[in-house]
């Protein structure tokens, strides 16, 4: 595993929001895994899916399918609980990114408490390495945070960039972005892969994709949305070509 700087970053599309408009009428339309496809033919460099406690959007089903159709990494996002563990070590995807979850949460509202929680993720954490799983744990840019994340074994962390794309004006989002560079940095010291998501937009995204640390970004919610003015392939494409434009600056 590099801990280098990379030339590329990869993109990540999170496809749950397809399966919210489904599930919102029942039945099988829109697929999120035909969206899924879709992505992986237009670029994207993975796929990423939380199968929530609540089956609120994605299900077990879905994942079952996108591990057997795609031919790019599927990086399953998941609670840290018994029951997740055992669906994530009997599917296998590539990847299981451990999420703080609440019922009632709309989406995830910030990092796990990896520190405070250290006792009951060791073990879930050894049960997915040793099945082959890479571990990754999304968690705010917190030095504390992230040495634990190390200790415990995982192969990556993703910094929660939520308080950045929220930030109320553009002194406090250079504040935020601040603590995720130097995350970022502290993270790669330790031997982590460091990637980054939530609420990243075509107009945030590039001082993200610059941090040369990033390796990945995960990004849902404003692919799908503005995929319905102007498709997802072409919202793929935009976004990278503006990560790497970041990237190369």
């Amino acid at each position: 595993m590099s801990t280098f700087p990379c030339a590329t970053i990869r993109l990540g599309v999170n496809i749950d929001h397809v399966a919210t408009v489904r599930n919102a009428r029942g039945g099988t339309h829109p697929d999120p895994v035909l969206a899924a496809l879709l992505a992986q033919q237009s670029g994207a460099d993975g796929i990423t899916a939380h199968l929530r406690e609540d089956r609120r959007h994605i299900r077990d089903a879905d994942l079952e399918r996108l591990r057997a159709e795609l031919s790019i990494p599927l990086n399953m996002e998941m609670a840290a609980t018994a029951e997740m563990t055992t669906i994530a070590t009997r599917l296998r995807p590539h990847a299981c990114c451990l999420v703080p979850e609440r019922r009632q949460e709309v989406t995830t509202e910030g990092g796990l408490d990896v520190r405070g929680q250290a006792g009951s993720l060791a073990p879930r954490i050894a049960r997915m390495r040793d099945a082959g799983i890479r571990v990754s744990l999304f968690i705010d840019p917190d030095a504390a945070q992230i040495e634990t994340a190390a200790q415990l074994g995982a192969a990556v962390v993703e910094l929660h960039t939520g308080a950045y794309a929220d930030a109320a004006d553009d002194t406090a989002r250079a504040v935020e972005l601040g603590r995720l560079a130097t995350g970022a940095e502290h993270a790669a010291r330790c031997g982590l892969e460091v990637h980054a998501g939530h609420g990243l937009t075509y107009g945030n995204v590039s001082p993200i994709a610059a941090l040369p640390q990033v390796m990945e970004l995960n990004i849902g919610h404003f692919l799908i949305g503005q995929a319905i003015f102007d498709g997802l392939p072409a919202v793929i494409r935009h976004m990278k070509a503006v990560m790497a434009a970041a990237r190369s600056a």
